[in-house]
């Protein structure tokens, strides 16, 4: 077991959770799903799966049932990953959204037209049928009691629900307002959500086995829906949807693997990085100093100006992801770093060759990294009446460049950004985890890493560290926490900063379990982010 610093550190009302049994969400009901699950006798697929079904109830303003979702989990002897992205209809292509919206760089944002095929729902059926335990109707029961009693709106869940109905491009979607705005306005803090009609849906999903919401009653309403509104989505598209059992790809970190579901997420993005990192002795340094928030800063912007570039659809990409991680590549990559300067870098030349994520692990040794989002907050904003079916606006990872990688095709698998997370040593698991959050997820990873590995600081005191994100350019945020002389190191060395009082928004939540020895014994320290309305629970 790694020594780990217990003292945190940092201000923050969370405490790191002791268990043999864990689950760790941003919402203290979908955990308490997921426990339910394992004192019924089930194990941690079963937990992330009840969780998950939760968290479309609990977080509508991050994920929902019309969401994408990916996973990685180790079954105690092996480490599995899922890609359950949907693929665009079989309508799309550059042609279609020329003739209909004219020249344009880009797919829609909002509409039906950002909506590709959903897969969140496939995932939890493919994870199911393949490790799971308890029948799959029971793990919906969670879900549906909630649905139906309702919960009281949660500080910042209300707080993205309230800044989403400011949104004209959201709230005119067929039917969001209806849905999500019952009362003309978002729920209050501590006021009840009800949410007819997604009990319907979740128990027939469970009855199903996910069958009705591709092939049966549920698709058919998606598929009229979308003609309703001139979407391109068909009952066809929804049928011929399967997720994707994957390899996870693999980066070598000081002594450490992590691993990461590959393209077309946005995972390599965080292997890039680290791969870069390990050319310089970050643990001699201090943890909050300058010189280490900087080159790891460069480090995040050299990996995403390569995974912008050549990250797409496998199928569409000019370069393998093994070439993208090769370490001689990486090495010249990283004496580009100056280390007293702020850069802007362009893509190099490898060899040729809204989101909530929860994790779950058990006694037996099973662990689950899971990942589900909507992307962009509510996502396309069309709901789907009567049902509760809130899609994803994965389509506007797309655009309508013929030269790109990520150009839209029939089918085809739109750039990524939910990424779940998990680490190895010598081939053993050592934790699973995410950081959910747009581009952050991969600058969370890379930080909370590094924070774990090279300075001691233990799962908790990761999470409620202070975090920067890269944006364009030399522009970066910065939480208000970080120490102010590494500001100000910072802004001498170039980065140009904006500070933000407000974490929520900015800076990712991310969910960690760690494995303390035996799971049976020992078990795991799970930790929850601060930044979220989540809880790490124990059993």
């Amino acid at each position: 077991m790694k020594p780990f610093d217990w003292v945190t550190g940092y201000p923050s009302l969370r405490m790191p959770m002791f268990g043999r049994n864990c689950v760790a969400t941003s919402h203290a009901l979908a955990a308490q799903a997921g426990i339910q699950m394992l004192q019924a006798g089930g194990n941690a697929v079963d937990a992330a799966i009840a969780a998950a079904a939760a968290k479309t109830v609990t977080e509508p303003c991050s994920n929902g049932l019309g969401s994408d979702a990916f996973c990685i989990l180790w079954d105690g002897k092996a480490l599995h990953g899922l890609n359950a992205s949907g693929g665009a209809p079989a309508a799309w292509s550059p042609d279609y959204f020329l003739r209909k919206y004219g020249p344009a760089e880009r797919t829609p944002m909002r509409g039906w037209d950002s909506v590709t095929v959903p897969g969140a729902v496939g995932a939890w059926v493919a994870l199911s049928e393949r490790f799971g335990r308890l029948p799959f109707a029971d793990l919906m029961q969670p879900a549906i009691r909630i649905a139906e009693r309702g919960y009281l709106a949660p500080v910042v869940v209300q707080q993205k629900w309230a800044a989403a109905a400011g949104i004209d491009a959201i709230t005119r979607q067929p039917g969001f307002a209806e849905f999500f705005l019952p009362r003309g306005r978002a729920p209050d803090v501590g006021e009840l959500v009800t949410f007819p009609g997604a009990e319907r849906t979740l128990r027939l999903i469970g009855e199903t086995k996910g069958e009705a919401f591709y092939r049966g009653e549920i698709a058919e309403a998606i598929a009229a829906h979308a003609r309703a509104h001139g979407g391109a989505m068909t009952a066809a598209d929804l049928a011929a949807y399967r997720p994707e059992w994957v390899t996870p790809t693999a980066k070598d970190y000081h002594g450490y693997t992590l691993h990461e579901i590959p393209p077309n997420g946005q995972g390599i993005a965080a292997q890039i990085a680290l791969g870069i990192l390990e050319q310089f002795d970050l643990g001699s340094l201090p943890v909050d100093g300058p010189e280490a928030q900087h080159l790891q800063i460069e480090a995040m912007k050299l990996a995403f100006s390569d995974t912008y570039r050549y990250v797409a659809d496998p199928r569409g990409m000019e370069v393998t992801p093994e070439a993208m991680l090769d370490r001689a590549y990486l090495a010249e990559r990283a004496k580009l770093i100056d280390r007293n300067r702020a850069q802007v870098f362009g893509p190099g030349k490898p060899p040729a060759g809204g989101t909530i994520y929860l994790t779950a692990a058990d006694e037996s040794g099973m662990m689950v990294s899971f990942i589900q989002s909507n992307f962009m907050g509510f996502g396309s904003g069309v709901v789907v009446p009567g049902w509760g079916i809130s899609l994803q606006n994965r389509g506007y990872g797309f655009v309508l460049d013929p030269a790109s990688p990520n150009v839209v095709a029939p089918g085809k698998r739109p750039f990524h950004t939910i990424i779940p997370g998990f680490l190895t040593r010598d081939g053993a698991p050592v934790m699973s985890f995410g950081v959910m959050g747009g581009n952050m997820q991969p600058q969370g990873h890379v930080q909370t890493l590094v924070r774990m590995i090279d300075h001691g600081q233990n799962p908790q005191a990761a999470c409620d560290a202070p975090r920067w994100r890269v944006n364009e350019g030399l522009d970066i945020n910065v939480e208000a926490a970080m120490p102010r002389a590494t500001l100000d190191r910072l802004k001498a060395l170039g980065h140009r900063l904006e500070v933000i009082e407000d974490s929520y928004q900015d800076f990712g939540a991310g969910q960690f379990i760690w494995r303390m020895g035996d799971p049976a014994v020992e078990g795991y320290v799970a930790a929850s982010d601060p930044r979220r309305d989540g809880q790490a629970a124990v059993w």
